[in-house]
């Protein structure tokens, strides 16, 4: 080799040697940018854990608080363990950067505070101290403790987070730069190449052909370098945005998805995971199974080892849908779960792992069971309704020719005692045909706006002698006007009902809570509960303290003449009437209950609009009168009876069974003054169509209807139509002649 090439090749190597060093020092700082950014990364999550924890703290406290449950307080003493050894956690990760570490050592002693004021609000309510725990309340000092310490949390994730991305910018600045210097790098070693042909193409004229062929070459070198590197460079951006894609996608999916090698251990697992099956790093199926226990989809059978879907997929086995119950042991709401698997295997074909994906279906299994329940007590309703209708017919006429036998037994005092037996059962059998037609949603309701604070307070003291003196009756009524659009007396019942029940299930004594508050019921409420409109109610809760309902209890505690007390100690009607009434006005119940730790029902009732309303005065007692009655009704013992207790007021009367010989005898001029109609008549019309047919004929007609059960004849969204008079049956004689004289003396139809 002669001077000068030897003299271009030692600059060529020199120039190399120096794009090396560089490029070694460029990948010494790549490596410590990526260092950074898993710390900056780490950090984040160390903030992100001390925030579930205190918020975990938090809500076992106020479970304590509502419940009373020694699991609450077991809970909110580990995480309260838990806490200080996370702060110290968090200030070794942001050693680095002097600012975060001052915000956190005044954050530490807020949040140390906020976890000792729940303490003491526990220790309060253990100790049942009301005036300590009042002047706690008063305070108002965790709530503004809580929300700063989340503020400086927040804050100390932004500053991270703004951390991370300027790390992550100057790691991806280096690597640019490491690839533009092995570009570089190439480009020198190629223009060595040709600095050398260039000499020898000048000292040496016996090579001259070989140097063209070279130099030819050399071109093509030049060409495929630049493509490959062209190639490269689209390649790792293309490669960088699939694998933030991925990510991106990975994390953000609904649905649990674990990859698991041969023996179990989780290689990977999405955020989801952890909320679903409650899996955290380092956790193995092993561990995941010990925190549960897991049954077929009826929820009874349990799932043996064997047929678990990790076994499964590990078998080979490729499956969809999976169903399984998942009941935490640390007491949280159990999982309805659906999963899919899928073996992997190896170059040979063996399984070498599997992945699983779990999707949660717990709310639409529920809205299913919901919507099932609903339609089978609607079915029921339907049935009960025709039913009661027939027997309010008879025991009107039972009723009526009873009392009159009564009255017509004075003299003789063994057969009036017979007689007032015989009308005592009556009296029970229309109570009992009430309650039915309140569970079927045809009870004629009369809502106006009633003070619900005011209403559960009166009720509330008749409760007291009721229940009995081993029973502490308790009110949290919230401030201010809170009106419902109901019917009042209906709702004494319905909260007498609930109350008598929550008394038998506190046989050694116990505590009844009455609350009420103003709630908003929102979509995603109205998705998960059947039948439930989204909007503002008023919420009434009765709670009490008693042996509680498993939840096979809990599905059929509306469905009638069920219950769980002995032969003769309760009619199973009372939550009937109550899910009725609720209902029928609009509105929405629910129960939550707990086996040994008490039942709370709330109902959710339409929120009244304007005044509230004062229920008029009775009126005196009637007497009858010389006018002329016309009665409609099909049933001739109906119809016999009450035109001779018409008669027996002094009342004339014309009767007719079905809306078609009623209207030919007005049509021929027959003279009335009152129309008084079953609403539910043969003859191609019902009561209100015979009523509007005839108010075509004499207008100013008053009418008053009857009925052993209400339909949308004269009943629209639960309430009587305005103007409409309706006298129920099975009804006395006296109901009879006051409604008469009330029609009689104003209201039209």
């Amino acid at each position: 080799m002669i001077p000068t090439q030897r003299v271009i090749l030692g600059a060529g190597l020199a120039i190399l040697l120096i794009i090396t060093a560089a490029s070694i020092g460029l990948d010494v700082k790549s490596r410590s940018d990526t260092a950074w950014v898993n710390h900056t990364v780490q950090v984040q999550k160390k903030i992100s854990d001390l925030r579930v924890l205190l918020r975990r703290a938090e809500s076992a406290a106020r479970g304590y608080e509502i419940y009373r449950s020694q699991g609450f307080n077991d809970e909110f003493q580990a995480v309260r363990a838990q806490i200080s050894p996370a702060l110290a956690d968090l200030k070794r990760g942001v050693r680095d950067n002097p600012d975060q570490v001052a915000l956190l050592e005044g954050t530490e002693p807020l949040a140390l505070r906020r976890v000792e004021v729940a303490a003491e609000a526990m220790r309060l309510r253990a100790a049942n101290d009301q005036a300590g725990i009042a002047a706690l309340q008063g305070k108002s000092e965790g709530r503004g403790l809580m929300d700063t310490v989340m503020a400086n949390l927040d804050h100390l994730s932004a500053e991270e987070e703004r951390v991370l991305n300027a790390r992550s910018q100057d790691s991806r600045r280096t690597g640019i730069v490491l690839l533009g210097i092995d570009v570089a790098g190439a480009l020198v070693i190629l223009l060595l190449v040709v600095m050398v042909m260039r000499e020898s193409q000048r000292t040496q004229v016996a090579l001259k052909s070989t140097l063209l062929e070279t130099t030819a070459e050399k071109h093509q070198l030049e060409a495929a370098v630049a493509e490959r590197t062209e190639h490269l460079v689209t390649a790792h951006d293309e490669l960088r945005l699939s694998v933030n894609v991925l990510q991106s996608t990975f994390h953000s999916m609904a649905e649990a998805v674990l990859v698991i090698d041969a023996e179990g251990t989780v290689l990977l697992s999405n955020p989801a995971a952890e909320r679903m099956l409650l899996h955290r790093t380092g956790m193995n199926l092993g561990n995941l199974r010990a925190l549960s226990d897991v049954y077929h989809g009826d929820g009874v059978t349990p799932l043996k080892p064997d047929e678990l879907p990790s076994a499964r997929v590990l078998r080979g086995e490729q499956f969809e849908a999976m169903e399984m119950i998942v009941r935490p042991h640390r007491g949280g709401p159990a999982r309805h779960l659906m999963i899919s698997g899928r073996p992997m295997r190896d170059g040979q074909g063996d399984v070498s792992g599997a992945v699983l994906v779990y999707h949660d279906a717990t709310i639409s299994r529920e809205t299913e069971r919901q919507l099932h329940q609903s339609q089978k007590l609607d079915a029921i309703g339907k049935l009960t309704g025709g039913v009661a209708h027939d027997f309010n017919n008879m025991l009107t006429v039972i009723s009526g020719n009873t009392e009159t036998l009564v009255a017509s037994l004075k003299q003789q005092p063994e057969l009036q005692r017979v007689a007032r037996l015989i009308d005592d059962a009556a009296e029970r059998c229309a109570e009992l045909i009430q309650h039915l037609l309140a569970f079927a949603r045809k009870q004629p309701l009369r809502p106006r706006n009633v003070e619900i604070n005011a209403a559960i307070s009166d009720v509330a003291k008749l409760l007291r002698p009721t229940l009995g003196e081993q029973i502490q009756i308790e009110t949290v009524l919230e401030q201010g006007p809170m009106t419902a659009h109901i019917d009042p007396s209906t709702l004494t019942n319905a909260v007498l009902n609930m109350a008598i029940n929550a008394r038998d299930a506190m046989p050694n004594g116990g505590k009844l809570l009455l609350e009420t508050h103003r709630v908003v019921l929102d979509e995603a409420y109205a998705r998960a509960n059947a039948e439930v409109r989204p909007g503002p109610y008023v919420m009434l809760a009765v709670s009490d303290t008693g042996t509680g309902m498993p939840l096979d209890v809990q599905e059929k505690a509306f469905e009638p003449f069920f219950t769980t007390k002995e032969v003769g100690k309760g009619s199973g009607l009372g939550l009937s009437m109550v899910y009725g009434f609720v209902k029928q006005s609009g509105g929405h119940i629910k129960i939550y209950s707990e086996e040994g730790h008490g039942t709370t029902i709330k109902l959710y009732l339409p929120p009244g609009e304007g005044a509230t309303e004062v229920a008029a005065n009775l009126a005196p007692q009637a007497e009858g009168g010389a006018e002329t009655i016309f009665v409609v009704e099909d049933d001739p013992l109906v119809r016999n009876f009450v035109t001779a207790q018409l008669q027996s007021l002094g009342y004339k009367t014309v009767a007719a069974a079905d809306s078609r010989a009623a209207l030919e005898l007005i049509e021929a001029g027959q003279a009335f003054d009152l129309l008084f109609t079953d609403v539910v008549i043969p003859g191609g019309m019902s009561g209100r169509e015979l009523a509007d047919e005839v108010a075509k004929l004499r207008p100013g007609l008053k009418v008053l209807y009857t009925s052993g059960y209400t339909d949308n004849a004269i009943v629209h969204h639960g309430k009587l139509d305005d103007g409409v008079l309706l006298l129920t049956k099975p009804y006395r004689r006296n109901q009879l002649a006051e409604m008469i004289r009330k029609a009689l003396g104003g209201g039209t139809s």
